[in-house]
C-alpha cells in the first residue's frame, strides 16, 4: 500500500469516528439491536443447527467418495437424477439459510455440479414441510400451497439458470482441497452412509420445532425428539469406536476446522450487521424503519414485490419465525404477492449466507444466485397476486 493510500484510509476513519450519530436513538437501538440478534443466534442456532451442519460437512469432504458425488450431482449427471437428489436431499434438512452452508460448500468442494448444488442450497432452508403446512394453516391454504409449488419449482430452476450462465466453469475438477484422497474405503458404503445419515438425524430431531396443535405426526415427534436425537448420538459414538480408526477421525476433526475457521467469522459478522439494519424480526429497532417496510409492500405492484424480497433476502429468518411475522404484515395492509415473495425469498437468504457463499462461490456467481432469487420471487409474488385477488 502508498503512503497516499495510507493517508487516505487513515483520513476516511477519522472523518468516519468524527461524523458517527452515536447520539441518535435510532443508532443507539439499532446497535444493541444487532447484538441481541448476535446473541439470539448464538444461543438458538450454534450448537444444535450449526455445529452438527460443520461436522457434516466435514464428514462429507472425508468420508464421501468423489465418485458417488459426481455420479449423482457432478455437471456430467443426468439432470433429472442431479436435481432431484439435490432438492429431496435439501429437504429433508429443514435447515436455515446459514446452517445449510457448510453442507453445501462440502458437496460443492467434493465435485457437484453449480446447478445440483446451488438447488440444494435453495432448498434446504426453503422446502421446509413443517413451515410449509403452518404457513398453510396460519396464513391460509392458498398461500402455503403457493409457498410449496414456488419452492419446490425454484430449487430446481435456479439450479438449472446458475448451469445456464456458468456452463463454461461446469468442467472444473471440484476437487476438494480438505478431503482426503479418494481410495479404495475401508468400509463398505452403506457403512459411512449409516454415518452420515445419524448425524443428519441428529440435526433434524436436535432442532425440530413445536407444532401449532399437541396432535398429529410433528407433535408425536416434537414430544420424543431429544430421545431421538440422544439414541442416534449414541449410535454415532458407536460406530466412531467400531468402524473407524483414529486418523480418519483426525482428518474429519480437521476438515470440520477447516470449514469452521471459513465460515463461522463471517457469519457472526453478517448475522451483526443484519440486526444493525433489520433488528430482530417483529422488532422495529434497526435503523431500517419498519414503517418504511409496511408502507412499501401494500398492493400488489411489482416494485411491492420487489420490496418484499429484498427485504426478505437480506433479512435474517431462523426457521419458521417468518410465518408470525408475515401474519403480522398481513394485518398491517401487506398484500398477498408481496407477502409470497417474501416467503420464497427470506428463508433461503440472508446478508450472513451472502457473505459467506462470496467464500466459496466468487462475487459474480454469488450475485447471479442472489439476483436469481430475488427476481423469481418478485415476479412469482406478483402473478400470484393477480391471481389471488
Amino acid at each position: 500500500m502508498s503512503e497516499r493510500a495510507r493517508l487516505a484510509l487513515l483520513v476516511s476513519a477519522f472523518a468516519v469516528a468524527y461524523s458517527l450519530p452515536i447520539e441518535s436513538p435510532r443508532v443507539q437501538a439499532a446497535t444493541l439491536e444487532g447484538l441481541h440478534l448476535l446473541k439470539d443466534y448464538a444461543r438458538q442456532h450454534v450448537l444444535l443447527c450449526l455445529v452438527p451442519a460443520l461436522f457434516i460437512a466435514g464428514a462429507i469432504g472425508q468420508f464421501v467418495r468423489q465418485g458417488a458425488v459426481l455420479r449423482y450431482l457432478g455437471a456430467s449427471a443426468p439432470r433429472p437424477v442431479a436435481y432431484g437428489v439435490a432438492s429431496v436431499s435439501g429437504s429433508v434438512l429443514a435447515v436455515c439459510s446459514c446452517t445449510v452452508l457448510p453442507l453445501f460448500a462440502s458437496i460443492y468442494r467434493r465435485g457437484a455440479g453449480l446447478g445440483p448444488a446451488t438447488a440444494f442450497l435453495y432448498a434446504g432452508p426453503a422446502i421446509n414441510v413443517l413451515a410449509i403446512i403452518l404457513t398453510a394453516r396460519v396464513l391460509g391454504l392458498r398461500l402455503g400451497l403457493a409457498r410449496a409449488a414456488g419452492a419446490v419449482a425454484f430449487s430446481v430452476i435456479i439450479g438449472l439458470l446458475m448451469a445456464v450462465v456458468f456452463r463454461k466453469e461446469e468442467t472444473r475438477s471440484g476437487l476438494d482441497p480438505f478431503a482426503g484422497p479418494d481410495e479404495t474405503p475401508a468400509r463398505q458404503p452403506w457403512q459411512d452412509g449409516l454415518f452420515l445419515a445419524a448425524m443428519v438425524g441428529i440435526l433434524v430431531f436436535a432442532t425440530w420445532g413445536a407444532p401449532s396443535r399437541e396432535v398429529g405426526f410433528f407433535a408425536a415427534v416434537h414430544r420424543v425428539h431429544w430421545w431421538l436425537a440422544a439414541g442416534l448420538l449414541a449410535l454415532l459414538f458407536w460406530m466412531m469406536s467400531a468402524w473407524y480408526a483414529r486418523e480418519e477421525l483426525r482428518l474429519w476433526v480437521e476438515g470440520t476446522w477447516a470449514f469452521t475457521k471459513q465460515i463461522v467469522p463471517l457469519l457472526f459478522a453478517g448475522v451483526l450487521v443484519s440486526g444493525w439494519l433489520m433488528g430482530r424480526p417483529g422488532q422495529d429497532a434497526g435503523l431500517v424503519p419498519a414503517s418504511w417496510i409496511v408502507g412499501s409492500v401494500g398492493g400488489n405492484a411489482i416494485a411491492a414485490n420487489l420490496v418484499a424480497a429484498m427485504v426478505g433476502a437480506f433479512m435474517y429468518f431462523a426457521t419458521l419465525t417468518e410465518i408470525p411475522i408475515l401474519q403480522t404484515l398481513l394485518g398491517a395492509g401487506m398484500g398477498q404477492g408481496p407477502a409470497l415473495a417474501l416467503l420464497l425469498a427470506g428463508p433461503a437468504l440472508s446478508l450472513p449466507s451472502m457473505l459467506v457463499l462470496n467464500r466459496f462461490l466468487g462475487p459474480r456467481k454469488t450475485v447471479v444466485y442472489v439476483g436469481l432469487v430475488i427476481v423469481l420471487s418478485a415476479v412469482t409474488g406478483w402473478i400470484f397476486g393477480l391471481i389471488a385477488v
